[in-house]
């Protein structure tokens, strides 16, 4: 028996206000539930053929929503055998059908442009459709679906860059270049030969109020948390530790080499990733913080990280200090530790799960290192300050001083990217 859905007033009143248009977008700030206005639409839509395209980490959790929730007939494509199977399908059957599958696959399943006639088609996390001519969204641009459902909280947070593609997908008939002539403020700059174009830095956008009012005219809503809910108060403290003299000697001097580690920073993006490394699993000063930070505390925590040598470090003192683990990464999804145990240390890297995932049993998050793109930063804090949490909730940002994390954090703090921040003169 399929669980029954209760709706929040403010879903409800989203559902109403979208009723008559065939095309939507949902731009929800992260933990006003997506998930269950987008398919709530879809199911009221009422198409016998439709489509779900997500990121790689959330295929599973789309699935178990579906199954939970609906009585749709799920085929997950990411799976051979199930793909074979929708492809070899009975056509004169009734049923319902969504199908789930992830952005780096769906446009490697070219027998969708055939398979695919008269559906409806879901875009989670849409703002990942950006460059049109990217094979994802060129592949999902060819798609020729009945209605769309965008579901995305980035244009909450004032991005609009990179829009456009979306607004072409509602069915919006803008160019691409007079979008950008008429919402952005480009400016150009040099890098050796190269030119490039960046948002401008202190008047990013134009015309705000026009173009959300264009969207919301071909089906988009635009709703922040503070309109709907009175979540707890969030406190960030920073955790600030020396940085160590192996860190100082690689960046006055391009190299480090020891009997355990050999850096040589000969290019920028070289020498920015080993700083990085050197703030982060090199970092024996940072290491022992979180340890300390771990041992002071017996209740859940939600820890942030970059890299695979950060994780191993991390979990071998999660081990010495007996706490059950749980890990969300590229390769492994154990949420079992966290589900559990009131004294789990999760682990989770920014790409696999710093979108999406309903962390609110936690009420700490520790960013041991933190991401270069703002987008997965704000995300991440949305994992525990979301609806159904109702304790006040703690961030501990972890910095070695005077090094590159603190110039990360800058861009961050101002909802930058740290690689366009690096070109700010």
């Amino acid at each position: 028996m399929k669980k029954q859905i209760k709706l929040f007033p403010h879903q409800s009143e989203i559902l109403r206000g979208t009723r008559d248009f065939k095309n939507v977008a949902y731009y929800l700030d992260m933990g006003l539930g997506k998930t269950f206005v987008g398919s709530e639409k879809m199911q009221s839509i009422g198409n016998q053929m439709n489509i779900l395209i997500c990121q790689k980490s959330k295929v599973a959790d789309w699935k178990e929503h579906f199954e939970t929730f609906y009585d749709f007939r799920i085929y997950d494509l990411t799976n051979k055998k199930e793909f074979t199977n929708f492809v070899s399908r009975d056509r004169t059957d009734t049923a319902n059908v969504v199908c789930i599958i992830n952005y780096e696959l769906a446009w490697r399943r070219k027998e969708l442009l055939k398979e695919l006639k008269h559906f409806t088609m879901m875009l989670d996390e849409s703002s990942l459709i950006q460059n049109r001519k990217s094979k994802q969204s060129n592949f999902i641009l060819k798609l020729k679906p009945d209605n769309v459902i965008l579901l995305s909280g980035t244009p909450t947070a004032g991005k609009y860059e990179n829009l456009w593609t979306q607004c072409h997908l509602l069915g919006w008939e803008i160019k691409e270049k007079t979008y950008n002539q008429h919402y952005v403020n480009w400016e150009a700059f040099e890098v050796g030969s190269m030119t490039f174009y960046r948002v401008d830095a202190v008047n990013p956008y134009k015309h705000v109020e026009r173009l959300k009012s264009k969207i919301r005219e071909h089906g988009g809503v635009f709703m922040k948390t503070e309109e709907c809910f009175d979540l707890p108060e969030q406190t960030f403290i920073d955790v600030r530790v020396k940085a160590s003299a192996m860190y100082r000697k690689f960046m006055k001097t391009d190299i480090l080499i020891t009997p355990e580690i050999e850096l040589i920073g000969d290019t920028p993006l070289t020498k920015r990733l080993y700083a990085r490394k050197l703030c982060g699993e090199y970092s024996s000063e940072k290491l022992q913080a979180f340890r300390e930070l771990a041992e002071s505390t017996k209740d859940r925590l939600i820890v942030f990280y970059n890299f695979t040598a950060e994780l191993e470090a991390l979990k071998a003192i999660a081990t010495e200090l007996e706490r059950p683990i749980s890990e969300m990464n590229g390769h492994k999804k154990d949420l079992t530790a966290y589900e559990t145990c009131d004294d789990s240390i999760s682990f989770i890297q920014y790409q696999a799960g710093a979108m999406g995932l309903n962390l609110q049993k936690a009420n700490k998050i520790v960013y041991f290192t933190l991401p270069e793109r703002s987008e997965l930063f704000e995300q991440s804090k949305k994992r525990i300050h979301r609806i159904g949490q109702e304790k006040p909730c703690f961030y501990y940002i972890m910095k070695c001083q005077n090094s590159i994390e603190d110039a990360i954090h800058r861009a961050l703090n101002e909802k930058r990217d740290f690689t366009d921040y690096l070109f700010v003169e």
